[in-house]
């Protein structure tokens, strides 16, 4: 199976400098016009489904793709981005400073492995996250899907799965491509996106 993985567009908790994580926000008329564009170039590839995380911006990105290019689109629940900032989601990082300063010093002492307050643990995180792309990889009716998701869940998926490390960058609306083999993953390339060296 060849699988598209592809991060949502631009959105208004980017460009508000929000903790975001488990949070709803849309796309900002930037993030559209990514989307549209990211729909041309998944053009001709043979995606037969989107699947795509329950949150409102990865759904508006799984929204203009499918129509773009006809297809049928699955939420699946588990693909949502980690719940990483607990207290702290929504709020700018001026405001979470001000009111949470140890919550704040909390994440800094480890991005991956903390304790904030309210926040989903990280070997939780990544259960759902591996159990997720399972369940939609091993569907024997489809041999190439596009799953839209948030930068945590991708992460995830290339330090857990693909054991390729940590991602450099994740741009808005990049696409790595994977292929399933047996229960075997492999990185077959990416856009927009950059491993650490």
């Amino acid at each position: 199976m060849k699988i598209y993985l592809i991060r949502h567009g631009e959105t208004t908790g980017d460009i508000e400098d929000r903790y975001g994580g488990d949070y709803e926000d849309h796309l900002t008329e930037k993030g559209k016009q990514q989307s549209k564009e990211l729909s041309q170039k998944l053009k001709g590839k043979g995606i037969e489904i989107v699947y795509h995380s329950p949150r409102i911006r990865a759904t508006e990105t799984a929204n203009i793709i499918a129509q773009a290019l006809g297809l049928d689109k699955e939420i699946v629940q588990d693909l949502r981005e980690r719940n990483a900032y607990g207290i702290l989601t929504g709020l700018t990082k001026k405001e979470a400073l001000e009111k949470y300063p140890a919550e704040i010093a909390e994440l800094k002492r480890d991005k991956k492995r903390h304790k904030v307050k309210n926040s989903e643990d990280y070997d939780h995180f990544k259960e759902r996250v591996t159990k997720a792309l399972d369940e939609v990889t091993k569907n024997e009716k489809y041999s190439t899907i596009a799953i839209i998701t948030h930068g945590g869940p991708i992460s995830c998926i290339v330090r857990e799965i693909l054991k390729a490390g940590e991602l450099k960058k994740l741009g808005d609306c990049a696409i790595l491509e994977l292929k399933r083999k047996d229960n075997n993953y492999q990185l077959i390339s990416m856009d927009g996106a950059e491993l650490e060296d």
